[in-house]
Parts: structure tokens; C-alpha cells; sequence
């Protein structure tokens, strides 16, 4: 826990300086949500120890997206929960609460992978490219649980997960591109879940974001009733 918490709050020194008031963003990773083991530091946008972070507020509006920077490998997940899923948890999609992309290159809900991803060579002229081995006439005949097959490039240490949100989709973007791992049936109320063990560093990034969100996708809003 102290080598976590060392990489953690790395980078950061404190120097006299003239205070300057920022507005900060009332959306960040929820204190009150997480596991008992989770370190959130960087003024609620970084996570790490082991266990789940979910966010402070749920994807409500129609469309909404979020960044999640991966600062240090591991083991980790991404997606969205719902405040009855297991923060003890260090692996996502693993009970009926969750749907999140995970280290192993999987994408799971209740335990169930319904997608598999596996990782290609990047120096590879075509390792930026999304396939899909199965035949595309015939696709729409499997069960999402059957369709293990997809080919992608798995995220790595310093690449961007785009997480966008719809109530009818959530889709995963690596670096900007779309990873066609599309994932849908969610039901509840959900909130941004990013899960770190074995040193694994995230960053969550709800604003300001390093790649367009997909179109009419916005960062999340907060609903007053709230605030």
C-alpha cells in the first residue's frame, strides 16, 4: 500500500506559492464508494490500492463520457456500476452490478465475458485495427456471450480509455477509436467504476478531455438535486 501511495502522490511537491482560486469540477471519485483498500488522491481523480472507485454522480443525461488514464499497469478494470456492486471487488463485470472492460482483456457483467480481446504487436502496421474473425453475415445470430473472438488492441500503460454512455450502448474507445466491444442490457443507475490492484494506477478524466468525445456526447453533468 505504501509503494501505491508513493506512485500515487509522485510528481507532487509543495513550494510557497500565491493561492489561485480554481473552480473545481464537482464530479470526481466518491470517498463515501469504495473499497476499503482504495487510495483516491489528486483531488478525487486518481485511484489506486486495490479495489473500486465509483464516481460521485450518475450518468443521467442522454448522452454522457468519460476519460480513464491508465498512469501505471496492473491489474484493472473500467466501466460503469451501480452502488450495489462488491467495491471489495479488484476485477469488474464480476456480479450483476457492473460492466466494465478489464486488464485480462476481457468485457464482463455477472461474471459472464462477453467479449475477449486480444492484444496485437504494436509495431504492427495493423495493430490499430479493429476485426472481427467472426463472419459479419451470420454475427447478429450469436449471443454477445458467444463473441469471443474480437480483435483489438488491448489498452496499455499511458493510453486513454474513452468510456461513453447512452442507456442503450456504453462503449469503450482506446486513444480515440472506437473498440467495437459494444455493451448493452444495463439496467439501474450507474456511476463511472475504475478498479486497481497490484499496483495499477488510474486517472479519471471528466473534462478537458485528450481525445473528441464521440458526437453529442458531453462530460457529465450533475442534476442540482444533487449539488
Amino acid at each position: 500500500m505504501f509503494c501505491c501511495l508513493k506512485g500515487c502522490i509522485s510528481g507532487f511537491t509543495l513550494t510557497p506559492s500565491v493561492p489561485i482560486r480554481i473552480k473545481e469540477n464537482p464530479v470526481q471519485l466518491d470517498t463515501l464508494h469504495m473499497g476499503h483498500e482504495v487510495v483516491v488522491v489528486k483531488g478525487g481523480q486518481r485511484v489506486c490500492g486495490s479495489g473500486c472507485a465509483l464516481g460521485n454522480a450518475p450518468l443521467v443525461q442522454n448522452k454522457s463520457y468519460f476519460e480513464v488514464k491508465l498512469q501505471q499497469g496492473g491489474v484493472w478494470a473500467v466501466g460503469v456500476a451501480t452502488r450495489d456492486t462488491d467495491v471489495s471487488k479488484v476485477h469488474g463485470g464480476m456480479d450483476k452490478e457492473s460492466w466494465c472492460l478489464n486488464s485480462d482483456g476481457t468485457v464482463r457483467h455477472a461474471n459472464v465475458e462477453l467479449y475477449h480481446l486480444a492484444p496485437a504487436p504494436r509495431e504492427s502496421p495493423t495493430a490499430d485495427l479493429l476485426v472481427s474473425t467472426g463472419s459479419p453475415s451470420h454475427e447478429h445470430e450469436k449471443p454477445e456471450s458467444e463473441k469471443a473472438n474480437t480483435v483489438a488492441v488491448m489498452p496499455a500503460e499511458g493510453d486513454t480509455i474513452g468510456v461513453a454512455y447512452d442507456h442503450v450502448d456504453l462503449n469503450f474507445f482506446l486513444n480515440g477509436k472506437n473498440m467495437e466491444v459494444p455493451v448493452r442490457n444495463i439496467k439501474g443507475t450507474v456511476y463511472p467504476a475504475l478498479y486497481v490492484d497490484d499496483g495499477a494506477i488510474l486517472d479519471i478524466n471528466l473534462e478537458n478531455f485528450l481525445y473528441p468525445p464521440p458526437a453529442g456526447y458531453e462530460k457529465i453533468m450533475v442534476e442540482q438535486s444533487l449539488l
